[in-house]
């Protein structure tokens, strides 16, 4: 099985052809092809290569499927005892992209 560790926007994802997966927003609209270059890790099926600290000439492959915002999450802070407190809600903004492919050299990796 091919798949390859991706490194977006402060987080690695471990991503194969055909994965949908919700990443750090990015400026594109729906439909756009993306090239995703920050390869940490890359396994063709056979081996697992390593980057120092990038897999050279490897590209991840992604189409946009759509921007959104995910789910609320409650920040609640307080002071016991002294009557403090504050609530504050925050909603994290994401682009989920599908997989298309991964490329070294410009040729698709594994089979």
């Amino acid at each position: 099985m091919t798949y390859a560790i991706l490194r977006q926007g402060g987080h690695q994802y471990r991503v194969a052809p055909g994965d949908i997966i919700q990443i750090e927003k990015l400026d594109a609209e729906k439909g756009q092809v993306l090239e995703l270059e920050d390869v940490l890790a890359l396994h063709d099926g056979a081996k697992l290569e390593f980057g120092v600290p990038r897999v050279a000439d490897a590209q991840v492959k992604a189409r946009v499927l759509r921007n959104g915002r995910g789910r609320k999450i409650v920040v609640f802070k307080m002071k016991k005892r002294k009557g403090h407190h504050r609530k504050q809600g925050h909603r994290q903004d994401f682009t989920e992209i599908m997989v298309t492919g991964i490329t070294r050299n410009g040729q698709p990796v594994g089979a």
